[in-house]
């Protein structure tokens, strides 16, 4: 600790250890205080890849799965960051996850290129293929 979280003193000495956590006292204000738990943090990489796929139609669910990360938590980054998904009630998206030699032979294949737009996103050793393909009346 560098600082005092109530004053923002740095005069600061160590007071004793309490349930296996190191005590602090600011000599400028006598407030005891331990250090922070700072949590479990995520990567920056999976909250944008997170967001993309949210963005490109998939649910909090799939993303869960795909990701491993928790739904709740890209709930919480869509309200955070104030993303928007647009509502488009013709198409929706599907989605393949495919090694690099999947990925080759599914391009090969001119009926899966063919009539629908198409994005591709890497997704560590693998990539997925997002498709958005027309309801059909």
């Amino acid at each position: 600790m560098k600082f005092c979280p109530q004053c923002q003193s740095n005069n600061i000495v160590k007071s004793g250890i309490v349930n296996e956590r190191q005590r602090y006292k600011c000599k400028a204000c006598n407030y005891f205080f331990t250090v922070n738990k700072l949590g479990k943090r995520i990567d920056q990489y999976y909250v944008t890849k997170a967001l993309q796929l949210y963005l490109e139609g998939l649910s909090y669910r799939e993303i869960e799965r795909i990701l491993g990360i928790s739904h709740v938590s890209v709930m919480n980054w869509v309200r955070k960051y104030n993303i928007q998904k647009v509502q488009n009630s013709d198409v929706h998206p599907t989605y393949k996850i495919l090694s690099q030699t999947e990925l080759g032979k599914y391009f090969s294949s001119e009926e899966n290129t063919r009539g629908s737009g198409m994005i591709v996103t890497e997704l560590g050793d693998k990539f997925m293929v997002i498709k958005w393909e027309r309801f059909k009346e």
